[in-house]
């Protein structure tokens, strides 16, 4: 049966979540190999155990080859983990293969800095490089640690 809230006038979001795909753009310098950095404090997705919600900020850095990821694509994409449930080290892996396969990045690293949890702070880190890439990996660095 539909969930009562997708059927609300005004809330457009859980559809705009369900029917969301990760976007491709071109990359508009694709001679340069430049860095982006996003940092997504509100990730939050549910323990496959317990059910319980987990919350992490996601950072993705990423040396774009082809292509680069849409924005909004993105927000909506990292929003559908919310009622998903899928181990911190799962997602880190999912989010990093899902947007290798659509990006095909020069390099790209994906961290999951999960707030602490039965007395247990996690981070998973998790990292693709094309062959032969040298260019730059800058070091793990979370640039905005509250909002």
């Amino acid at each position: 049966m539909e969930n009562e809230q997708q059927r609300v006038p005004g809330r457009y979001g859980f559809e705009e979540i369900e029917e969301n795909r990760l976007e491709p753009w071109p990359n508009p310098h694709p001679e340069s190999n430049y860095v982006v950095h996003f940092e997504i404090p509100e990730f939050t997705c549910l323990c496959p155990r317990s059910g319980f919600p987990d919350f992490a900020t996601i950072v993705i850095d990423y040396v774009p080859g082809p292509s680069v990821v849409e924005l909004k694509s993105l927000k909506l994409y990292i929003n559908s983990y919310r009622n998903r449930q899928i181990s911190h080290e799962s997602s880190i892996n999912v989010i990093l293969n899902d947007l290798v396969t659509l990006l095909s990045p020069r390099w790209m690293r994906v961290v999951g800095d999960f707030t602490v949890r039965g007395n247990i702070k996690t981070i998973v880190f998790t990292e693709h490089v094309e062959p032969g890439y040298e260019g730059q990996r800058p070091e793990y660095r979370r640039y905005q640690q509250s909002l």
